[in-house]
């Protein structure tokens, strides 16, 4: 196990009620840009508890964020908030409404010509406007990391980056708020989490057994939360173990001292940006096919995976790590989500077109190993076919 500092300044605020809390946690002084989607926390109640805290501060509100947040909107919500002078962004959201607000907020304190040099490395992030977080949807972690992704559909680029100023101050975590999520956002917080963990946990030996055990418990925990809150709505407990599951899979603090792949992740990215699939989807399309093509690669992690992530100990290894892939794409099955490119209406045109985007965008060395060139994305993308 490497070296490492590991420090997150987000303040965790979790359970029933908690919305309330943001009347002593956004100052009092403070002119607030509200962020959010498409207006579902104007149907659930949560906006209308969102106003009730932040009673007496001057708010303006930028809705219709899109998931997979775009540029173009953004920088809509950056003119929005310089029109109202902002000085502080909440976001009342998912990982979408996240990320596009923490690109938001590191947007308006650029002095260069295009905020999308932060993005591609052209440019460096400098600093940040205070960003607060009301989580409605457990998926992306983005609450307390200090990461994001942002899509720019005028060069079809969906590209993730990230800065220490970009960690929220405080994110506030109610079960409730999410009790009106549709079954298939859901099932796509539940793969979205799933991935995230298995991208730092399947990878190769580095002697973190913490790590590996605090993945292994968080892995267990989505496949028993999942189908669970799937099935009942009104099921909290089930509800308060995924959000904080979702939470802890990706703040930072299974990844510190152990090796990291993100290759999925990057292949999913060009899936989603080339052709519109929820970015879950094109987890639990790429992941399986990811373990199939780099199996001897990761040999030895799939086979503790099997052991003590899918109680799997008969038979031989390779017939171990054959149940731990079926495994795998059973779960992303109860879900509702496909495991193959052609369940999402794509076939080999998207193979060589992944592959071109991959090479535009750099993303030619990936993986714990930087063993996954475009030759490799192409293999793997042929197995999910």
């Amino acid at each position: 196990m490497k070296n490492f500092v590991y420090a997150n300044p987000t303040r965790i605020l979790f359970g029933k009620g908690q919305i309330a809390a943001l009347a002593k946690q956004v100052p009092e002084s403070a002119k607030v840009l509200l962020t959010y989607g498409g207006g579902s926390i104007k149907a659930n109640g949560v906006h209308a508890q969102v106003m009730a805290a932040l009673a007496g501060r001057a708010v303006t509100e930028f809705g219709g964020i899109e998931p997979n947040p775009t540029y173009e909107t953004m920088m809509r919500a950056a003119s929005a908030a310089r029109g109202a002078g902002a000085d502080f962004i909440l976001a009342v959201g998912g990982g979408s409404v996240i990320d596009g607000s923490k690109f938001l907020a590191a947007a308006l304190k650029h002095d260069g010509a295009d905020p999308w040099d932060l993005v591609t490395g052209a440019a460096r992030i400098r600093g940040a406007l205070p960003l607060g977080v009301v989580l409605t949807l457990p998926a992306t972690g983005s609450e307390s990391n200090c990461g994001a992704v942002v899509t720019h559909k005028g060069q079809g680029a969906k590209l993730a980056f990230g800065h220490p100023a970009l960690y929220p101050a405080f994110a506030v975590l109610d079960p409730e708020a999410t009790r009106s999520l549709p079954p298939r956002q859901v099932a796509n917080g539940v793969g979205d989490a799933f991935v995230h963990v298995v991208e730092q946990y399947l990878t190769v030996p580095a002697g973190g057994m913490v790590q590996d055990a605090f993945a292994e418990g968080l892995l267990r925990t989505l496949v028993a939360v999942g189908p669970k809150t799937l099935a009942d709505a009104d099921d909290m407990e089930a509800r308060a173990n995924l959000m904080w599951a979702a939470n802890q899979a990706l703040n930072g603090l299974i990844s510190v001292g152990v090796p990291q792949d993100w290759s999925t992740h990057m292949i999913g990215h060009e899936l989603t940006a080339l052709y519109g699939v929820d970015h879950a989807r094109s987890l639990s399309i790429v992941l399986p096919a990811m373990l199939k093509v780099r199996r001897a690669e990761k040999r030895a992690k799939l086979v503790q995976y099997a052991a003590n992530v899918w109680c799997l100990f008969d038979g031989t290894e390779d017939q171990r790590i054959d149940a731990a892939i079926e495994r795998t794409e059973s779960f992303f099955r109860s879900l509702g989500l496909p495991v193959r490119l052609a369940e999402v209406g794509l076939g080999g045109e998207a193979v060589p077109a992944v592959r071109a985007n991959l090479e535009a965008h750099g993303m030619t060395a990936l993986g714990e190993d930087r063993g996954v060139t475009p030759a490799v994305a192409e293999k793997v993308l042929a197995a999910a076919r």
